[in-house]
Order: structure tokens, then sequence, then C-alpha cells
């Protein structure tokens, strides 16, 4: 994935983060199986590194806060 692609995702999950909140994980779970039942492979990709950044962003969210000032 190239750095783009990653500041994509970042820009994606804290998206979802903010729309959603508390049920962002479980919006982006609805999503996922919306896209495996279409057979969208790429989407079920897309959305998976999506998940784990809103992990990360759970766990450590001054750290993700501090990395995303110096940008």
């Amino acid at each position: 994935m190239t750095l783009n692609e990653q500041r994509e995702r970042w820009a994606e999950a804290l998206a979802i983060e903010k729309t959603h909140g508390e049920r962002a994980r479980r919006w982006v779970a609805e999503r996922i199986g919306d896209l495996a039942l279409q057979g969208d492979s790429d989407g079920i990709a897309r959305l998976r590194s999506i998940a784990a950044l809103l992990d990360q962003l759970r766990r450590h969210p001054n750290h993700v806060a501090r990395c995303a000032a110096f940008d």
C-alpha cells in the first residue's frame, strides 16, 4: 500500500469514527457483510484495513492524534 493509500485509509477511518462514534466498528462490519453478499473482495479488503485502523484509534487515541498533528 502506498503512502497516499495509507493516508486515505486513515482519513476514511477518522471520518467513520466521527460520523458513527461508538457504532463505527459495527457500521464497518455491516458494510463488510453487504460487500460479501455482492462478492466485492476489493471493498472487503479496504474496509478490513479501515477496521484495523479503527482498532488502533480506540487502543491508542493520543498516539494517533499526535502522529496526525505532525503529518
